[in-house]
């Protein structure tokens, strides 16, 4: 399939050779990123849920902790092993994508799509970074694809698989509950294939998606339904007290134009409001096919956007709807704008492989990939000084997980003290074992201005131990310049 994939690329694009060329040059720099790029803290985090096996896990679902188990045990445990099943998933969900698109389009404008597809920042934040979203894109193309040759080819057994892999990506992340949402909304407004929702083969469907669910479902009921809880109550709690605020909005609108790179989210943008202008925003009269594609566009884009005006949206939240908005718009976009796709794109990955080999700019965050090698190497180096002590870190799971992953032994978060701490509220919760026990505290400081020591921290830490001093920093250095800095405390007798 992947062969007769890239035959086709080839044969229907020697006119354009230079977009051919530009977007290979593209997937080279990914997979060079997979050997040079360290560890981001979502990498770790998940690797943590695959080092604790569980049918469900606190704020997400369990497949990308199987998926990194089943990797790390083939090549070991290590940063390369995530980064390699990471790129594994996202090549089958572009395969998958081309036979999904070529399902719509032409041979020549599957291919476009295609292109496109791998032109964003999108496909390399899937292919290098360890979350949820890298199976959930790759069991909702599936999806899309079996429900396409179950409904418009009346292939019923694609039911069954459909019905399956549906849940498997709500196992991916929560918001895979858009595919059966989608796909329940395409019926009903479909005059066509609407006599499908009484059909015994949907039914099936249905009751196999729920089948599927229930590792998750049976997780939440051993744990007082936290992690439904978190991902909805919690959300729309914090979403409820916000204000109509403009800058999440354009937030939204400048970190998917990152992710899509802004020629293409333009044009999925001007040419859906362009369909649904043409229709009289009938979406009864829509053609089927588009119809369909929508189905699976608007309602999580349109969700979200929406949300925007009140809180703070995560950039890959809205990724699964871009893959029908591509397939929806590769027949309309130009050759000129898709050649400005390419090359903008090209140049933003150029950027990223000087950024990843030099690290010019040191990012102000703990959301960065460098560093964390380093910091480990010396964090095992304190706990040969200070034998029998444990460590833990309080900057939400980032420095955390790192520690996990970098160290050997258990490193705990900020539950230490109280705190809620996502998954290590779940993982050697028993803190009645630390009694008594001294501890290591490590503290990130992304923007730190000198090398000092600083301040010691506030009462909280007091709180629970009974003295606190404050060591010699850690501090990470590129090329002689301090671009990484950790503040370190020996706390006594945990209490």
């Amino acid at each position: 399939m992947r062969k007769n994939l890239i035959r086709q690329l080839s044969a229907d694009y020697k006119s354009d050779r230079s977009a051919i060329a530009m977007v290979t040059a593209i997937i080279m720099l990914r997979l060079l990123f997979i050997f040079l790029m360290g560890p981001m803290p979502q990498d770790a985090y998940y690797f943590f849920y695959s080092q604790h096996p569980a049918l469900s896990y606190f704020d997400h679902p369990p497949v990308i902790a199987y998926i990194l188990r089943f990797f790390t045990t083939l090549f070991g445990k290590n940063v390369i092993a995530l980064k390699l099943a990471d790129s594994f998933v996202t090549i089958i969900t572009t395969v998958l994508f081309y036979q999904l698109s070529h399902c719509f389009l032409g041979v020549k404008s599957s291919g476009k799509a295609v292109l496109l597809l791998l032109s964003t920042f999108m496909v390399t934040i899937l292919s290098l970074v360890s979350t949820p979203d890298t199976p959930l894109l790759m069991c909702w193309t599936l999806s899309l694809y079996l429900l396409y040759q179950a409904i418009f080819k009346d292939k019923n057994w694609y039911w069954i698989w459909a019905g399956i892999t549906m849940g498997l990506a709500f196992d991916s992340k929560y918001t895979g509950i858009f595919l059966p949402a989608g796909l329940v909304l395409f019926l009903l407004l479909s005059n066509t294939y609407r006599h499908k929702l009484i059909s015994r083969e949907f039914w099936v469907a249905a009751l196999l998606f729920l089948v599927i669910l229930l590792p998750v479902f049976i997780w939440n009921f051993d744990h007082g339904f936290a992690s439904f809880k978190f991902q909805s109550i919690s959300r729309m709690s914090a979403a409820s007290g916000m204000h109509f605020e403009l800058k999440y909005f354009f937030g939204l609108l400048g970190h998917q134009s990152f992710i899509i790179i802004p020629f293409l989210l333009i044009t999925i943008l001007y040419f859906v409001f362009r369909i649904l202008k043409k229709y009289r925003f009938n979406f009864l009269q829509l053609p089927s096919e588009k119809l369909f594609l929508l189905c699976f566009f608007l309602p999580l884009v349109g969700s979200f956007t929406i949300l925007s005006f009140f809180y703070w949206i995560k950039l890959n939240w809205l990724m699964p709807g871009y893959l029908t908005g591509v397939i929806l718009v590769s027949i309309y976009m130009s050759k000129k704008w898709m050649s400005y796709q390419v090359i903008l794109s090209l140049f933003l990955h150029v950027v990223f492989a000087v950024e990843i080999l030099l690290y010019p700019v040191p990012i102000q965050s703990d959301d960065t990939w460098y560093g964390w090698e380093e910091l480990g190497k010396q964090v095992t180096q304190l706990k040969k000084t200070y034998p029998d002590t444990f460590v833990f870190s309080a900057d939400g799971y980032k420095t955390s997980a790192e520690l996990n992953l970098m160290t050997s032994g258990f490193t705990y978060s900020q539950n230490i003290i109280g705190e809620n701490a996502l998954e290590f509220d779940y993982v050697n919760a028993n803190l009645q074992t630390l009694k008594g026990k001294n501890a290591l505290y490590i503290d990130s400081a992304p923007r730190f201005t000198n090398e000092n020591k600083e301040a010691l921290p506030t009462d909280l830490l007091l709180h629970y131990f009974r003295s606190v001093q404050e060591l010699k920093p850690i501090i990470i250095r590129r090329n002689g310049r301090a671009v990484r800095k950790f503040l370190v405390y020996y706390c006594s007798d945990y209490r």
